[in-house]
């Protein structure tokens, strides 16, 4: 307990902050005159803490003074950051927070060149922190879950990972329902509990080969026509197929990669008449059989 407090209190220092012996003490649940010795080991490691007085004085580290980065690049630390302050945003996560501060301290006059939030997606935020609470401490879950075909059923599960992927979040673990592992999307979790039963830490082999790629009836490439009012939305849909400006304003778009057949249909609707399927053809009979059961929805309008 004592090497972790003088870690923390050696990386708070760091951040030039001027800190008090007594915000020390209670922060750590400790008297003053052992902040004091801890002080004092800290200086004969050889980190230069000083002594600043008056109303606002405290303990700090002079700010010509560097922490050892060899043993991580500058690329790596900015990763980690990257990757500490999503953490932070989505979880809340003190820990992630102060490593994520420690880490700061390294190059700190340097600015990150990427940023990350994934906190501001659409997700249910409460749900993330029962998951999250429940894969450490190994207890198993209950909820209600619909899956593709509109079918509802009670899981209960053993819960392994979270993942967020192809925009949402997913919970990976043991379903005991099913007697196999299975991939969870949150946003059909219903009525999530968390059970007081604690199950055994057997899942390690379970991450290492797991994929979401569950797609079925697939369209191996397709060519799309967009207008040129709809460029920006056509763009976010398909920012990473193959696209051509037509010299009329137009946008064509080849779709090379296979894409679920009824997911592509549903993208292609949101764009209404902005949009004309030009091939293959399997893919112009979906939506026209869609379209029509869409008409006869509205047989009197």
């Amino acid at each position: 307990m004592k090497l972790e407090r003088l870690i923390s209190i050696t990386y708070a220092l760091l951040n030039n902050e001027v800190i008090s012996a007594s915000e020390f003490a209670n922060k750590y649940q400790v008297s003053q005159r052992t902040i004091y010795r801890d002080i004092e080991a800290i200086c004969a490691a050889g980190i230069p803490v000083v002594s600043y007085q008056g109303v606002n004085g405290g303990y700090g580290i002079i700010k010509e003074y560097k922490m050892e980065k060899t043993l991580l690049h500058d690329n790596d630390i900015e990763s980690l950051i990257t990757l500490l302050h999503s953490t932070a945003t989505v979880f809340k996560d003190e820990g992630a927070t102060e490593t994520m501060h420690r880490l700061q301290t390294i190059q700190k006059d340097k600015m990150p060149s990427l940023t990350m939030d994934l906190g501001s997606w659409r997700a249910n935020n409460e749900s993330l922190h029962t998951l999250r609470a429940a894969i450490t401490t190994r207890q198993v879950i209950r909820f209600e879950y619909m899956n593709s075909k509109n079918e509802r059923a009670r899981r209960i599960v053993e819960p392994v990972s979270l993942l967020f992927k192809y925009y949402s979040w997913y919970l990976h673990g043991y379903c005991r329902v099913r007697k196999d592992y299975r991939v969870f999307k949150l946003t059909r979790m219903i009525d999530l509990v968390t059970l007081p039963e604690i199950y055994p830490c057997i899942h390690s082999a379970f991450l290492q080969d797991l994929s979401l790629d569950y797609r079925k009836d697939e369209i191996v490439g397709a060519v799309l026509h967009f207008s040129g009012r709809s460029l920006a939305h056509a763009l976010d849909c398909f920012y990473a197929e193959d696209k051509y400006f037509n010299e009329d304003g137009t946008l064509t778009i080849t779709i090379i990669n296979p894409s679920e057949a009824e997911r592509l249909v549903e993208m292609i609707l949101s764009f209404g008449e902005d949009v004309e399927v030009l091939e293959p053809l399997s893919l112009r009979q979906m939506l026209k059989v869609k379209i029509e059961k869409m008409l006869n929805r509205y047989p009197q309008v």
